[in-house]
């Protein structure tokens, strides 16, 4: 197998590479300044050389984490639609184009659920990580010729980045605690699982169209909060307010905010065997 990834020097890209180099596969990372003679050349906007590969995972984009400013949100859309259409392209273009792609997303893409479930056949939900979403998978779709999976994932845990690279050492300072009333839920993964699904995915002939990347089992924020805690033995005695978040986050609050109950119902059905497939094992694995 020849799998090129995008994004392959992120969080979940050096997860994907080292267990699709485990599985004996030929790792192709794409990059917009490639280092070396394996490397390939991905540059939004312009069509990406995907010849003679088997298939291409593609993560690239600019990070959720940070203030929503105009320039911000303009910068997330862009580098997923952008860079999508470019792969897009390459696939059009190729002597040889991939079978697979595995095009990234996010459960953004169901909106506030609320205590609604949702799985891969739900409708979209509204608001601008919806929009993202819908737009990035909407630049994924038009592939011909190859079977395209889109890859949304959910809040990825992980040591080594995401958004656990700074909740934990809160945590460790005694300083953690509910956001908001800690009643909304959130839909998780370990980032094992999601290379590992993404690589499933490449390999599964019947997996096609949408693919939520998380746990089994979805938390409250106020479970997911205890089990933090619990994980590196510390209290979580800090509430912090929906008004604070709201006023120093500004729109990104609503991804803190905001409900994700959303069930992998593919996975499930595929019978895709997770690493961890709750929340607790998972934290005191990052924790440790």
């Amino acid at each position: 197998m020849r799998l090129g990834i995008t994004g392959a020097s992120g969080f979940i890209g050096r997860r994907a590479t080292q267990l699709a180099a485990a599985r004996g596969w030929d790792v192709v990372p794409f990059s917009r300044h490639p280092r070396d003679a394996r490397s390939r050349p991905f540059v939004p906007g312009e069509a990406a050389d995907v010849d003679g590969l088997d298939a291409v995972l593609h993560l690239a984009g600019e990070p959720v984490l940070g203030l929503w400013t105009a320039a911000k949100r303009a910068r997330i859309m862009d580098s997923r639609v952008l860079g999508t259409r470019s792969l897009v392209e390459g696939f059009a273009r190729a002597s040889h184009p991939p079978r697979v792609l595995v095009s990234g997303s996010a459960i953004g893409f169901y909106g506030n659920t609320g205590d609604r479930e949702v799985d891969e056949s739900s409708p979209a939900g509204t608001g601008f990580l919806s929009d993202v979403c819908r737009a990035w998978e909407g630049e994924a779709e038009k592939v011909r010729d190859a079977r395209v999976v889109l890859l949304r994932t959910g809040f990825v845990l992980g040591r080594e980045g995401g958004a656990m690279k700074m909740i934990l050492p809160v945590f460790r300072a005694g300083l953690g605690g509910r956001l908001g009333s800690g009643r909304q839920w959130m839909s998780c993964v370990h980032v094992d699982d999601v290379a590992g699904l993404a690589l499933w995915a490449v390999e599964n002939e019947a997996v096609r169209g949408p693919l939520n990347a998380v746990m089994p089992q979805p938390v409250t924020n106020a479970d997911f909060t205890r089990d933090v805690a619990h994980a590196v033995h510390r209290p979580a005695i800090f509430p912090a307010p929906a008004f604070l978040l709201r006023l120093f986050l500004g729109k990104m609050a609503s991804m803190l905010l905001d409900s994700a109950r959303v069930r992998p119902a593919v996975a499930e059905r595929g019978h895709y065997r997770y690493s961890f497939v709750d929340v607790p094992d998972a934290l005191i694995d990052i924790a440790r």
